[in-house]
Order: C-alpha cells, then sequence, then structure tokens
C-alpha cells in the first residue's frame, strides 16, 4: 500500500470515529449531556466537608469513585509575584501602554475527560483569565464596593483594583482561583467545559519566571442553578461582577469556574524549579 493511500484512508478513518457519535452539525458537545434545560448541576463535585478543608471529586482515575483532597493554600512567593505583576500590569494600563499578556492573569489549563464530537482526544488545553476570590466574610462587602463604584471612569475602578491588590493579605482568599466560562451553552460546549464536568482535575500553568503550576479540583457553577448555596451565588455574582468591572457590562452571568488548590508546583527552570513541588511541602 502506498504512503499516499495508507494517509488517505487514516483521514477517512479519523473522520467515520469523528462523526461516529454526532451529526457534522453539532460537533460541540459529547455523548454526556450535563444540561437540565438551561442550567446544571455538577455531580462530580461535592463540597459538604469544605470547611474541614476538604474537598471530594469524582474522577476518571479510580474509575468513577469519590476520592477526598486537602485544600491547600497557595503560597507565599506565588502571591508576591502575582499581586506584583498585577499591580504593574494595572499602572501600564493607567498609562496606555498595553500589558504583557505573560503573566498570572492569562492561565493556561489542561483537562482530561470525555472526547467531544469533533475530536479523536479527550486532552485539552486552554487559555483562561484567572483572578483571586476574596475571603468569606469580606465578599459580600466586596461585592457592594464594585456595584457602587462600577459607573465610575477606568482610572477611577483600576485605582480600586490597585488597592485591592495592595491589602491582598488580608483581602483574599488563599485556597483557590476563580474564571468564567464565557462559552458553554446547551447549544455550543467548550473542550474543557466538558471535560472539567466530566473529570474534575485539572493542572494550571502560568507563563512566566517565576513560573508556577497548580494541580486543582475544579468546580463549575451555573448562575441559575437552584441548588446554589447562598456563599455559591456571591461567588458567581463576585466573579461576573469583577468581570464587568473592568471588562465593561455584559447582558447575563456566566458559569464561574472555582479551582480549589491541591497542589503547587514551582516550574522555573533552575535548580529550584524544574517542577519541584512546594505545597505541600516535602517531610
Amino acid at each position: 500500500m502506498s504512503n499516499h493511500l495508507s494517509f488517505s484512508l487514516s483521514i477517512i478513518m479519523g473522520l467515520i470515529l469523528m462523526f461516529a457519535s454526532g451529526k457534522a452539525d453539532e460537533l460541540e458537545h459529547a455523548k454526556m449531556n450535563f444540561w437540565k434545560g438551561n442550567t446544571f448541576h455538577q455531580l462530580t463535585v461535592d463540597t459538604n466537608k469544605y470547611d474541614q478543608g476538604v474537598i471530594r471529586a469524582k474522577t476518571h482515575g479510580k474509575k468513577y469513585k469519590w476520592e477526598e483532597y486537602k485544600i491547600r493554600e497557595l503560597p507565599d512567593e506565588f502571591l508576591e509575584w502575582n499581586f506584583n505583576h498585577r499591580t504593574k500590569s494595572l499602572e501600564k494600563i493607567k498609562k496606555n501602554e498595553f500589558p504583557s499578556l505573560a503573566g498570572p492573569h492569562n492561565a493556561i489549563v489542561a483537562t482530561q475527560g470525555i472526547r467531544r464530537f469533533d475530536t479523536l482526544f479527550a486532552i485539552n488545553n486552554a487559555v483562561k483569565g484567572m483572578g483571586f476570590l476574596p475571603k468569606k466574610d469580606k465578599l459580600k462587602e466586596i461585592i457592594k464596593l464594585l456595584q457602587s463604584t462600577i459607573n465610575k471612569d477606568q482610572n477611577e475602578k483600576i485605582d480600586i483594583l490597585t488597592s485591592f491588590y495592595n491589602k491582598a493579605g488580608e483581602l483574599f482568599n488563599r485556597t483557590k482561583q476563580i474564571s468564567l466560562e464565557l462559552y458553554s451553552t446547551p447549544e455550543f460546549e467548550t473542550h474543557s467545559f466538558l471535560n472539567q464536568m466530566a473529570n474534575p482535575r485539572a493542572a494550571i500553568v502560568f507563563l512566566d519566571i517565576p513560573c508556577f503550576e497548580l494541580k486543582v479540583i475544579v468546580q463549575l457553577l451555573h448562575p441559575e442553578d437552584p441548588e446554589l448555596t447562598e456563599y455559591e451565588k456571591d461567588m458567581v455574582e463576585y466573579t461576573n461582577l469583577i468581570h464587568s468591572f473592568f471588562h465593561g457590562k455584559f447582558d447575563k452571568k456566566f458559569i464561574t469556574v472555582v479551582y480549589h488548590i491541591i497542589e503547587v508546583y514551582n516550574n522555573t527552570p533552575g535548580k529550584k524549579g524544574r517542577g519541584i513541588r512546594i505545597v505541600p511541602e516535602k517531610k
């Protein structure tokens, strides 16, 4: 068989596999349906032991058995790098300078779960806008502040965000990062969304020096989910509000993504990095 014919047959077989589970115009979905009408409730994450510092997740690794993960805090070196970089980026924006795409905002999120109809692979990688969540006892206060100042001019709002980072130690929760799932709906689903719903374990890497990697359990919160707790509703409100505060108002609330910190690695080139785990520390 010629190399050309072999290559052609490989393409045909790939297309057969790709379209076997769905129509050509419905490729942005998977075999599993997570929706109930226009909303969903994630069934692979359990936060009943959250106040004990534990999150439970149902993952592929143990054939969908529940596993417990101890929630950890981000280390000082990560926070120092993160907040310093964010403050400098805001300073550049205030001067009408374009900030670097590298750094703590643009996080590279790797997930492994289920195959979307348009691919032969269950693995996925995507860049997500990432941020911090205020501590639980500060959350409502910050929401009210953002709501009352969202119509101020851009420079005033930048000053408010800078003030957050200047008192980050007392304001922000060190056990998580947050983001938004901007595009997934019952009509269109990103591969990140599908993977995180099916298997809520993920790895996050930030392109910068120093370079950090986070191993996390992913919790997805739909704004219209009737089972959300008051705290989860506040997380959804804040995450959407801080996004609108900087980027402008949107006509809907988006799915909130909470990344609970389980492990942290230093991926910086050099003897102290190269993928060494720094949280939890070695005993």
